[in-house]
């Protein structure tokens, strides 16, 4: 299996805006969005509560950034490694595609709690932008999917794309991040079952 390693380009610390963001997912994923007040996330961050409105005008801003910026990177990030890996072929693509969305699943864990808890408490035009970014991202996948296993129609290769996100999405329920066998592990497993997944996807539509 060809793999294409792409290398983070920043380095500087993050911003307070982005030390704000994390620990609100944090605490949102951990307790609720109602079950958490301004000031426990300005104490996270050691600011006081009505400090942060100098960055956010409240809560609900801070939780339509985390699921709309997602989404936005998600989408972006794939097309940067479609562009990156597109003279290579495609089972290197798809790789890399797995590869930048396990990073996701890993790392933000709890953005993937909030997705699932809270999306319906963004205003319409916040949560149709996550939707309309989400199916982008979904059909970047299935060119790609379809690419390396031919024998999938589109409807049967957009359902593989949608079940291999339901498996990688899986992490919050994984257990803490001490008790996984180690990150470079899982994620070379969730990697394989991916691939696993098309796989056996292709062989049943063969």
């Amino acid at each position: 299996m060809s793999r294409i390693v792409f290398m983070a380009t920043r380095t500087d610390a993050p911003t307070r805006r982005e030390q704000i963001l994390k620990e609100a997912a944090r605490l949102f994923a951990e307790r609720g969005f109602h079950g958490v007040g301004v000031d426990e996330i300005g104490a996270a961050v050691g600011i006081s509560g009505p400090g942060l409105y100098r960055h956010f005008p409240g809560k609900d801003a801070m939780l339509a950034e985390l699921l709309v910026g997602i989404s936005g990177r998600l989408l972006t990030g794939a097309r940067r490694r479609l562009q990156e890996a597109d003279e290579v072929g495609g089972e290197a693509v798809l790789d890399s595609l797995i590869e930048g969305h396990i990073d996701f699943a890993l790392d933000d864990r709890p953005l993937i709690t909030l997705h699932d808890r809270e999306l319906d408490r963004l205003r319409d035009s916040d949560r149709k932008l996550v939707r309309q970014l989400q199916r982008q991202y979904v059909e970047l996948w299935v060119e790609v999917v379809r690419g390396v296993y031919p024998a999938l129609t589109e409807p049967a290769a957009r359902s593989a794309v949608h079940s291999v996100f339901g498996l990688l999405n899986s992490t919050p329920h994984l257990g803490r991040a001490g008790s996984l066998p180690g990150r470079g592990a899982t994620a070379d497993l969730l990697h394989r079952m991916a691939r696993g997944a098309f796989g056996s996807a292709a062989e049943a539509e063969a």
